[in-house]
């Protein structure tokens, strides 16, 4: 059956990532400690449903608080799909939209595409790059390496990223195949990326406690307590001049 055939894949290319991936996570929630600890900030980025990596990170419990999403309106999905694949595409804008963030060479920039070819990516990209910020980027080698750069610079994510994690999902992303079905269909990149991102953050709050530092987390606001709440209160008024979509 090919719900079964569909969690054997991605319980497949889960374990691939975890144990071929261990020493490019592990540098990746260093330079995000390192950020912490020096009061920079996660930046977070991705067009089209790459954006929801963007939102796993960003404000929910369990979570790290010092996380910029960039969550560009014309980037999403919503509210016009067709529209997003084509403001994907384009480059020479995200110089110009960083100049309204609040930035400083201890921020980390994580970039999530898994073919890593198109304009946005790469802008973004070269324009943290030219910021002095380390670059972590979530893209799927197999699926990079098969196809052009969209950028005139001629790069991929990949070739500018101060760490890659690899996504372990195949080439056009879906994975099941069936007689009489040309293409393949069930993506397994979002089960991926959101891992990996989980783990990161579990990596760095144990890098801050070894550091004795005190990890900043978002804490549910729906516990009758009500401590999350007052917490979480407490955070926004630490970040909020800093964090422009908070």
């Amino acid at each position: 059956m090919k719900y079964l055939d569909y969690y054997h894949d991605v319980m497949d290319q889960l374990q691939r990532q975890f144990s071929e991936e261990h020493e490019s996570i592990l540098h990746a929630a260093s330079l995000m400690s390192h950020a912490i600890e020096n009061k920079g900030l996660i930046h977070v980025f991705g067009s089209g449903h790459s954006q929801m990596f963007a939102m796993e990170m960003f404000y929910r419990s369990g979570g790290l608080v010092p996380v910029n999403a960039l969550l560009y309106p014309q980037m999403s999905v919503p509210p016009i799909a067709l529209l997003s694949s084509t403001f994907e595409r384009l480059e020479g804008w995200a110089n110009d939209a960083l100049s309204f963030e609040t930035l400083s060479p201890h921020d980390v920039f994580i970039i999530a595409s898994v073919s890593g070819r198109n304009g946005a990516v790469v802008d973004m990209a070269l324009a943290a790059q030219k910021r002095g910020c380390k670059i972590i980027a979530l893209t799927s080698l197999s699926y990079s390496s098969h196809v052009s750069s969209r950028h005139s610079s001629g790069y991929k994510l990949m070739d500018l990223a101060d760490v890659v994690i690899d996504l372990k999902c195949p080439l056009g992303d879906a994975t099941c195949s069936m007689d009489g079905v040309e293409s393949k269909f069930a993506p397994t990149s979002s089960v991926l990326g959101m891992a990996v991102l989980n783990a990161l953050v579990a990596q760095v709050v144990e890098h801050c406690v070894e550091r004795n530092i005190d990890p900043p987390l978002w804490v549910s606001a729906n516990l009758d307590s009500g401590k999350g709440e007052q917490i979480n209160k407490q955070h926004v008024k630490d970040y909020a001049s800093r964090i422009r979509f908070l």
